[in-house]
């Protein structure tokens, strides 16, 4: 695989000379591995700072929100133009049912994020292990900034509510990359529209599932929160593709109902 080409692996066009499979992968775990290490690192050390009196230097929910949109946009611009800029395998799925991504590319980027993800995790792990005594165990029992519902939600939703939410955010998600990028005018801006929209999705999901919408970031925190996140991880991969296919199916009905009436 790596001796081959993927000729459309950047998601806006389709490129003449396209980048070496073996750099469109090291992209993709570069990238994930930047939004999980930036959002997910957020959230598990600065959300709430215990050591500061009144939580003083705690970014919260806001803070949390921010560091995903601003991580995922900083990624985007450093290697979107080798892999597309994926980082999330819902919106490889989506870009495939939409005929942006061969599908025959799929797998690799998939596994490329899931690697990227989990060394995510596992450097904040290692920092953790660094910190004031306790930190690190708190940190695994209370889910690792992990996904899930009932007593793993922030707010207490139950499965529907979560996965209702999580098919609808990653449906607009998608839908917003499929659309932002098929318009090279909006090359520019493309990044920094899709980072505020995944802080805008952060802002609403929080308290409702601890946002998701990225299967790569969900197992990677799934495998060092514990077994009750693990035992729920499966939600936050199933309802993140269902709202992925039904974005990619809607934008191909429409790019194909746009070419019939031309």
């Amino acid at each position: 695989m790596a001796s081959s080409t993927l000729p459309d692996a950047r998601v806006g066009s389709r490129a003449d000379a396209a980048p070496r499979v073996g750099a469109v992968l090291a992209a993709e775990v570069f990238g994930t591995f930047l939004l999980v290490l930036g959002g997910v690192g957020t959230a598990v050390f600065a959300a709430a700072f215990p050591s500061a009196q009144d939580n003083a230097l705690g970014v919260g929910h806001l803070g949390v929100a921010l560091a995903f949109g601003l991580a995922l946009a900083a990624g985007v611009l450093t290697v979107g133009r080798v892999s597309g800029g994926h980082f999330n395998p819902a919106v490889t799925v989506g870009l495939a049912v939409a005929d942006r991504t061969p599908w025959r590319a799929v797998p690799g980027y998939v596994v490329a994020q899931l690697v990227g993800g989990a060394l995510g995790t596992s450097v904040l792990v290692l920092v953790a292990a660094g910190g004031p005594a306790g930190f690190l165990a708190a940190a695994r029992s209370t889910g690792f900034a992990s996904n899930g519902w009932g007593a793993r939600s922030p707010g207490g939703f139950g499965l529907p509510a979560v996965l209702l939410t999580e098919v609808v955010l990653t449906a607009v998600f998608v839908g917003l990359i499929l659309a932002v990028t098929a318009r090279p005018e909006l090359a520019a801006i493309a990044p920094f529209a899709i980072g505020l929209t995944l802080t805008a999705i952060h802002l609403v999901s929080i308290p409702i599932s601890n946002t998701s919408v990225n299967p790569a970031r969900s197992v990677a925190t799934a495998i060092y929160g514990g077994p009750g996140a693990l035992a729920q991880v499966w939600a936050f991969v199933l309802a993140p593709v269902v709202g992925a296919v039904i974005a990619g199916a809607v934008h191909r009905a429409a790019v194909l109902r746009a070419e019939r009436l031309r």
